[in-house]
């Protein structure tokens, strides 16, 4: 009688394994967009949902760190969504190649010299995620890309020198 409990055991285990082998991974959840506004500038737009304070970061090919939502406080800002970050776009030198913006969600203004500092000791990583990040309170974190192009932008009527 043991033996039937034991293999009945066995092989509701092994179905429960089954059925979780086939679950698919979790779709990436996007909290932020890129917007080209010129060969070389940008505007992060947050979606809806998001939390109510961010800063944005960008990494380049080069192993350029730069903060790009610089305050006096120098701590993250309110970010509404649907809206530009800090209601401006931003210029990406073109000779530092692609980059990639890191875009912080928080739920309290966080400051920025904590999150520069980190990402400097994580600088070497592929991949970066908001668990990597000591910080107080709740934290989300998106990576986007972009990357700077050369060109002149032509108004009509003018021709590119």
């Amino acid at each position: 009688m043991t033996r039937w409990t034991g293999l009945l055991t066995v092989m509701a285990l092994g179905a429960g394994s089954v059925s979780c082998d086939d679950a698919k991974p979790p779709a990436k959840v996007v909290r932020a967009l890129v917007k080209r506004t010129g060969p070389a500038t940008m505007e992060i737009i947050p979606v809806e949902g998001q939390l109510p304070y961010c800063m944005l970061f960008t990494t380049s090919e080069k192993g350029v760190i730069r903060q790009l939502t610089l305050t006096r406080e120098n701590r993250s800002i309110r970010c509404e969504a649907n809206r530009p970050v800090a209601n401006t776009h931003f210029r990406v030198p073109v000779q530092e190649g692609k980059v990639r913006v890191y875009v912080f969600f928080s739920d309290e203004p966080v400051q920025a010299n904590w999150v520069a500092r980190q990402l400097y000791e994580l600088r070497d990583r592929e991949h970066i995620t908001a668990m990597d990040l000591r910080l107080p309170g709740r934290l989300f974190m998106d990576t986007l890309e972009f990357t700077p192009e050369t060109g002149a932008v032509v108004d009509a009527g003018s021709t590119a020198r």
